[in-house]
């Protein structure tokens, strides 16, 4: 038996046997495909490492009849959902996917598999600015879709620690009035500046030296030599660095840019292996990962059928042809 904690709803054993499907993530790409798989009535398990990326957010956003609810609340909600299909929650770390579907778990356990969808997610790489972390996911921020809302009409900052930051800012400008841009080591280009400008955005030269931090709030963003520009929320574009060792130690074909690439289905180049959500989509916001894991589940329950009924028919043909009858 495979043992596991009974908190989070997680169950307590898994029975060491073949299941249809495994989904390794139980973020909302991988909740929702189990969700689908399980009202297909297939044997589903899915692996959940503990680690959801929004987990500092408050708050989530864009979600039709979620907006606004604490993504953890969404998952506890998911994961009561899943269950009620059948699907079995296991609080496992994978490690490794070997060819054949061998699912293989940080404390030995091995869940075989007939198909696997991995929904990983992906990692924020933050820059290396005192204030920075401690302020993650609370008034630093990200996306302004999913909260430039609600810090709508406030002296905003972004900083200029990344290629993204440029279009973050242009993009803030519809929320506020006031927003201000810190190229802090980013070198801007004449058209770049142009824009910013043109866009109403003011453009604060010098290097950051911290996020400035009284009573549990940001209040400003302090430059080299001291000099303190207040702020009451600020934006960063993070390294986005999908968690795809999974995929790519199966061989998955990877873009250009490194990222795993997939069919509209979340189909990849190995035979049998899906992924879905932030793992292959680093824009996917949660309502577009559980689409995405919605469109995983589709195709891989018509692979399963397609598989049974090819095996079906083989049975049938060998039957007759033991008993030497026509069909």
């Amino acid at each position: 038996m495979i043992k596991a904690t009974d908190q989070d709803g997680m169950d307590k054993a898994v029975p060491n046997e073949v299941y249809d499907v495994v989904v390794v993530g139980a973020g909302a790409a991988g909740l929702n495909a189990a969700l689908l798989l399980g009202r297909a009535r297939r044997k589903v398990v899915v692996t959940d490492g503990g680690e959801p990326r929004n987990a500092p957010a408050a708050h989530m956003h864009g979600f039709l009849s979620r907006d606004g609810l604490p993504p953890a609340e969404l998952l506890e909600l998911g994961r009561a959902e899943v269950t009620r299909y059948g699907v079995r929650l296991l609080r496992a770390r994978v490690t490794r996917i070997d060819h054949g579907y061998y699912v293989r778990l940080a404390d030995g356990a091995v869940l075989r598999a007939r198909r696997v969808l991995v929904a990983t997610g992906l990692r924020d790489e933050l820059p290396d600015l005192p204030g920075v972390r401690e302020r993650w996911g609370k008034d630093l921020l990200h996306c302004p879709y999913c909260h430039g809302y609600e810090v709508r009409d406030q002296p905003l900052a972004v900083l200029g620690t990344g290629p993204g930051a440029v279009h973050q800012a242009l993009l803030l400008r519809d929320w506020s009035d006031d927003v201000a841009f810190f190229p802090h080591t980013l070198d801007l280009t004449a058209q770049d500046r142009e824009r910013l400008e043109a866009r109403g955005l003011r453009i604060v030269e010098g290097e950051i030296e911290r996020l400035v931090i009284d009573g549990d709030r940001l209040r400003g963003i302090e430059l080299a030599g001291g000099h303190v520009v207040p702020r009451a929320a600020a934006f960063v574009f993070p390294r986005m660095v999908p968690r795809d060792d999974l995929l790519t130690g199966l061989g998955c074909a990877r873009d250009d840019n490194g990222w795993v690439t997939t069919d509209r289905t979340g189909r990849t180049s190995v035979p049998g292996v899906w992924a879905a959500g932030n793992v292959i989509d680093p824009r996917a916001q949660v309502v577009t990962a559980a689409g995405m894991g919605s469109a995983a589940a589709f195709a891989i329950n018509t692979d399963l059928v397609n598989e049974d009924v090819d095996s079906a028919v083989e049975q049938r043909r060998a039957a007759f042809a033991v008993r030497g009858e026509s069909r």
